[in-house]
């Protein structure tokens, strides 16, 4: 870093790696070098690892082809502090794959803010040989909440749409289950941490409704939660290339989207008992506290 003939791009990056290896976060890194956090971020290309070592890249090639390290990808995680995971994980994975008799077990969420966009100009459709263009930017007007229970057993999905996330609107939408599950059945409820969920309004109507018996995941683990794999089918196959000029419209569209699911509903198969999950959430402690970050 300090001789006089090393490039400058080579010195800034050196100063990177000493800055990082005393432990500064990627931000803390940027601020103290004055360089951008993607700068910090820069991973190695066979060409740029090749230069530094003094190695051919075909070498290089082969090296990562037989050790996979694949330095291009990376993947986000974040373990659960709850102190009672362990328990939570236990409580909802056993109603997956042992639900009581005479019950309905229903995986409830709530998709926030999904947004009407409209694109600021008309989408080219596909043609042989070109694929969909669309401009990079668009017209907000404005957002939906969709409150959903997925039945467990069935993939049938009750859903109820709202133009706000309130406790309130928890409580409205809890009066659809209510409605469509017959009397005599127990409910079972799957659903996160999240305030709206244990309001004083929304402990009330429970007490009224003693037939519903709520099951929380632990925090940060939305991963246990099934409603969130139909959220995300529904942003991949309905909203990510849909084109909304008001929130009526998004709506409209979110309703044809779970009323053709509910005509074919297909449910997901657990298969993961709650001992697998945790020795593999175990190895992960391991590794963090293994490591030098």
């Amino acid at each position: 870093m300090r001789r006089r003939s090393t490039a400058q791009a080579l010195a800034e990056r050196s100063r990177v790696v000493l800055e990082s290896a005393e432990g500064h976060s990627i931000m803390e890194v940027a601020r103290r070098l004055g360089v951008t956090a993607d700068m910090v971020r820069t991973h190695w290309s066979t060409r740029s690892m090749a230069a530094a070592t003094g190695m051919s890249q075909s070498a290089i090639s082969r090296i990562w082809r037989a050790f996979a390290p694949a330095p291009h990808r990376s993947q986000t995680f974040k373990l659960s502090t709850d102190p009672l995971f362990i328990d939570k994980v236990r409580d909802v994975v056993g109603l997956y794959l042992d639900p009581p008799e005479k019950a309905l077990v229903l995986c409830v969420d709530e998709k926030s803010q999904i947004q009407a966009l409209d694109r600021s100009q008309p989408v080219l459709p596909m043609v042989p040989g070109i694929p969909e263009r669309r401009s990079h930017d668009y017209v907000r007007a404005g957002t939906t909440t969709l409150f959903a229970a997925l039945g467990v057993a069935t993939g049938k999905v009750i859903g109820s749409l709202h133009r706000r996330h309130r406790a309130v609107e928890f409580k409205k939408f809890l009066t659809k289950p209510d409605t469509e599950v017959p009397a005599d059945r127990e409910v079972h409820l799957i659903l996160d941490n999240y305030v709206t969920h244990k309001t004083p309004a929304a402990k009330k109507w429970l007490l009224a409704h003693p037939r519903f018996q709520l099951h929380f995941t632990p925090t940060s683990s939305s991963w246990l939660n099934l409603v969130e794999r139909r959220f995300a089918e529904l942003t991949q196959k309905k909203l990510k290339r849909g084109v909304h000029r008001s929130v009526q419209a998004l709506e409209s569209d979110i309703r044809s989207w779970l009323t053709d699911w509910n005509e074919n509903p297909r449910p997901f198969t657990w298969t993961k008992t709650a001992d697998e999950i945790l020795h593999k959430v175990a190895a992960y402690c391991r590794r963090i506290s293994d490591s030098d970050h």
